[in-house]
C-alpha cells in the first residue's frame, strides 16, 4: 500500500512521493506534504519553463528563479508560466 500525505497544494488526502525529490531540508518538507499529482504537475510546468525561457540549469540564478517558482506553485501563489504556450488539441 503507499503512503498517503495531505497535499498544501490540492488540500486533500492523496497518493505521497516515494521518496524526497531532493537532499536537504526541502527535499524532506515536499516529501512530507506534497502528494505524488502536485509533484508531477509540478514537473510538466518546470519543464515548460525551462524550455521557453530557455533557462541554464548551470547558472545558480536560474535555478534560484525555477525554486522561487516551484515554491509558488506548490503553495498555490502566483508564478511564472510559459509566455505563448498552447496545448497540444486532442
Amino acid at each position: 500500500m503507499s503512503r498517503t500525505v495531505l497535499c498544501r497544494k490540492y488540500n486533500e488526502e492523496l497518493e505521497g512521493l516515494e521518496f524526497p525529490p531532493m537532499p536537504g531540508k526541502k527535499g524532506q518538507e515536499i516529501y512530507e506534504s506534497i502528494s505524488r499529482k502536485a509533484w508531477d504537475a509540478w514537473q510538466k510546468e518546470q519543464t515548460m519553463l525551462i524550455n521557453e525561457k530557455h533557462l541554464n540549469m548551470m547558472d545558480p540564478f536560474a535555478r534560484k528563479y525555477l525554486q522561487a517558482q516551484m515554491d509558488h506553485f506548490l503553495n498555490n501563489e502566483p508564478f511564472d508560466s510559459a509566455e505563448g504556450y498552447v496545448p497540444p488539441e486532442k
